[in-house]
């Protein structure tokens, strides 16, 4: 594999250098791919902020840990549903692949702001450990201290799993698995290919 991907570049290489020589006056478009193509044949496997894609540079790379799928390429989204009924309060394109805990206090005013309803639970899962929210709402997490809690909030807690399937229905049933519109604003309005979630409790 080392190998090939050593040819790969040593022939991309090739390329870039060809095309340098026999275009003298190459126009902005040109000029713009060979700007990234050169980043992508300089960059290296532990390099951050790499390029994934020519033709959509904005593209990051999703770390998922789960062990059938590791990794997911595209914008990360955060999304709120309520306890009991699934219904969707809040989402949102976050570039740039921050934090799960750097979201939540954003989540959390921003399904307020839709639903005028004020949050007084969300339960998260271990990715929203060192959160940002300051708040009046209660944060309860899927960690080691459920036994500290009451048989209520640890059903509730159980109950957040519930997302899930709630976020493979949008992406499966309603075309959010692959973004068509381009750049950042693009993924703004449609792109959902990983999505974050919290449940929201009133």
């Amino acid at each position: 594999m080392a190998s090939l991907t050593r040819k790969l570049k040593t022939y991309l290489g090739r390329l870039i250098r060809d095309i340098e020589r026999k275009i003298d006056n190459p126009d902005q478009t040109l000029v713009t791919m060979l700007e990234r193509t050169k980043r992508i044949h300089c960059q290296q496997r532990n390099d951050s902020n790499k390029l994934y894609s020519l033709d959509a540079p904005e593209v990051e790379c999703i770390s998922k840990g789960k062990a059938h799928k590791r990794y997911e390429f595209g914008c990360k989204v955060s999304l709120s549903v309520t306890h009991k009924n699934n219904w969707i309060t809040s989402s949102a394109a976050l570039s740039g692949n921050p934090f799960d805990g750097k979201t939540l206090s954003a989540t959390i005013l921003r399904s307020h702001c839709n639903t005028n309803v004020e949050v007084k639970e969300a339960y998260v899962d271990l990715g929203y450990r060192g959160h940002d929210y300051v708040g009046e709402a209660t944060i309860y997490k899927q960690d080691g201290k459920l036994k500290q809690l009451t048989r209520a909030i640890r059903n509730k807690i159980k109950r957040r799993s519930a997302i899930e399937p709630t976020i493979g229905h949008v992406k499966s049933d309603n075309r959010m698995d692959r973004n068509y519109l381009k750049g950042a604003d693009g993924d703004q309005m449609m792109r959902y290919w990983r999505l974050v979630g919290i449940i929201c409790g009133n």
